[in-house]
């Protein structure tokens, strides 16, 4: 059941009730140093500070015009984009750069809205400064510092004439697999998400969400900031690189503050894993986390029951595991499950597989793949599996790319019209009556209702007419030395004198030559370690997936590129290896 009221048409009439009803509950609690050191900000706060913000905007720049949001994650960069809505602005999120850095992504973000004002920072602003020499695009810009504007400025503001149909903001893809692209996600697209995610976890006043994922776009914004407005209970925020810098920070806040919701994509509960030792494990307690969503990418079994293994002498419970799927185009969430039942595995035979074809596993299957389930088709949305050419459905038991439609999926991309047709306005062949849906480009099957994701359509490595995923193969690869690091591999195919060939590159970790000094018995002296490493990384994928790889690369630490939200680009690594430009590790 919808538990705002009808007449709640925008995230601005949102926020505007929450400060009516709850002026003093604190809405959002930031954790500075990630651990103890906290500043938190109440409705009221948060409403006077957003329409502050927003009556200096329109001060100097009319309703519709785009300001990019540069900002370190925190209250600040919340306030400043409720204060766009306020304003009637279009909010662009974009990540600050970083020290030594490109600012590629930001530039192609620049032209691409055409945004004449940037909100941040005067921390930020002195930084940019020292660059933007090198970037006119930064130089051209109207820098307004948000922290520095006064709460009195409230009383100039102007209501501005939106609706549900109003742009919200410009989401920018992830860029895994092409220019990152500005999807126009409107106030209706945010209340419809946020209804199904309040609906699929179950959520209350009661509920505590705990959030370290990153800001800027889909599940850290519409899940870590907007849907606890919309479900008016608060939340924990910790900035990413806290948790990156130490994984046990995020599960020591849901410990202290008794977080019912919190998660984040595989590789978060496989470092978890790899890097909280048994003695930090002990102070843990979360018997309170009811809700551990996994989400973004690929869905490992074994990354999910190592998890539950090694967390459950601290009350966690494996029901809690909730695996979705979604993505930018959607608003957020596409599909989801029961919130009190474990998560749905199917095991699979591996050579039917790559014929398309899902046959279940049995006993005398050769080789096998075990997939987790990513729920069903929520409410007012359809989901499809269609055959990616011929666009017609496929029937059970076949592979396809993953389509969808309903009042979640957003208006198209930003000044791309026939990007936008491509992807947005998809129509299945020969269906009465005719609709179109959003081709999400990922592939997978529906089993008794239940959506299974097998890859991304444009990463499946096609060799002898056999589809292969990369990243069973870069699990392979990661499986097998101590020395790889992990969620570090990206696999890819090139054409060589007109065939496809599996190329792999991975980064080793940084003591990967004094190991291959030490230990005589597992790499040689170090002029050979690499050529070892490289031998055994070829024959384990020719033993675990049949094929002949045409090309090892060991890479620097750092050196394989990635999204802002931590996935492998995989072209950008199959780009760099054409051009020559990876960082190959030197022995």
């Amino acid at each position: 059941m919808n538990i705002i009221d009808k007449k709640i048409k925008t995230l601005v009439d949102l926020l505007q009730n929450r400060a009516i009803e709850n002026p003093k509950q604190i809405a959002y609690t930031f954790l500075v140093d990630g651990e103890t050191d906290t500043i938190s900000l109440t409705y009221q706060q948060l409403e006077q500070h957003s329409r502050a913000i927003a009556a200096y905007l329109q001060s100097v720049c009319p309703p519709g015009e785009r300001a990019l949001l540069i900002y370190q994650p925190g209250l600040e960069y919340i306030s400043a984009f409720f204060g766009c809505l306020y304003a009637g602005i279009i909010a662009v999120p974009a990540y600050p750069p970083r020290p030594n850095r490109s600012l590629a992504r930001i530039q192609t973000i620049i032209k691409d809205t055409e945004a004449k004002v940037a909100l941040t920072t005067k921390s930020i602003i002195s930084t940019l400064e020292r660059r933007a020499s090198e970037t006119p695009e930064l130089n051209n810009l109207g820098w307004l510092a948000t922290d520095h504007i006064s709460d009195n400025f409230a009383e100039k503001w102007l209501e501005p004439n939106i609706n549900e149909n109003t742009l919200a903001f410009l989401q920018y893809t992830s860029g895994s697999t092409a220019t990152p692209k500005g999807v126009m996600i409107t106030h209706q697209n945010l209340l419809h998400n946020s209804s199904m995610i309040h609906r699929c976890f179950g959520h209350s006043v009661e509920s505590k969400g705990v959030i370290w994922l990153p800001p800027y776009h889909d599940m850290g914004l519409i899940g870590g900031i907007v849907q606890p407005l919309y479900g008016a209970f608060p939340v924990v925020l910790m900035s990413p690189l806290m948790f990156l810098q130490s994984p046990v920070r995020w599960l020591q806040a849901i410990s202290q503050h008794q977080g019912t919701t919190s998660g984040g994509p595989n590789f978060a509960y496989d470092l978890c894993v790899r890097k909280i030792k048994a003695e930090q494990i002990q102070n843990l307690d979360l018997s309170s986390w009811e809700v551990a969503f996994n989400g973004a990418e690929p869905i490992s079994a074994e990354v999910l029951e190592r998890f539950a293994k090694t967390f459950e002498v601290c009350g966690f419970r494996r029901e809690a595991f909730y695996p979705c799927y979604g993505m930018a185009e959607a608003t957020l969430i596409i599909s989801g499950g029961d919130k009190l039942a474990p998560p749905i595995q199917t095991t699979i035979a591996t050579n039917a597989l790559e014929q398309n074809q899902i046959i279940s596993a049995t006993s005398e299957t050769e080789a096998t793949k075990t997939l987790v389930g990513c729920g069903q088709t929520l409410p007012d949305q359809q989901i499809k599996i269609v055959h990616p050419e011929k666009l017609t459905l496929c029937t059970e038991g076949e592979v396809g790319e993953i389509w969808v439609s309903g009042p979640s999926i957003a208006e198209g991309y930003w000044r791309k019209p026939e990007e936008t047709k491509q992807t947005f306005e998809a129509c299945i062949r020969d269906a009465l009556p005719q609709k179109p849906f959003m081709r999400t480009g990922d592939l997978g099957f529906l089993e008794g209702g239940e959506l299974f994701v097998t890859g991304r359509l444009k990463d499946v490595i096609i060799i002898n007419g056999r589809n292969h995923y990369p990243q069973d193969i870069e699990w392979t690869v990661e499986q097998s030395h101590p020395m790889i690091r992990p969620g570090c591999v990206a696999g890819f195919s090139v054409e060589v004198a007109g065939e496809e060939h599996l190329v792999v590159v991975a980064e080793v970790e940084r003591n990967f030559r004094e190991v291959g000094r030490r230990n005589g018995n597992l790499l040689t002296e170090s002029s050979n370690s690499s050529q070892d490493l490289i031998k055994s990384i070829q024959r384990v994928i020719s033993r675990n997936h049949d094929l002949q790889t045409y090309q090892v690369l060991l890479l620097k630490p750092g050196a394989i590129p990635k999204t802002s939200s931590g996935k492998i680009q995989r072209y950008a690594c199959r780009d760099g290896f054409l051009a020559g430009t990876l960082k190959v590790f030197n022995f």
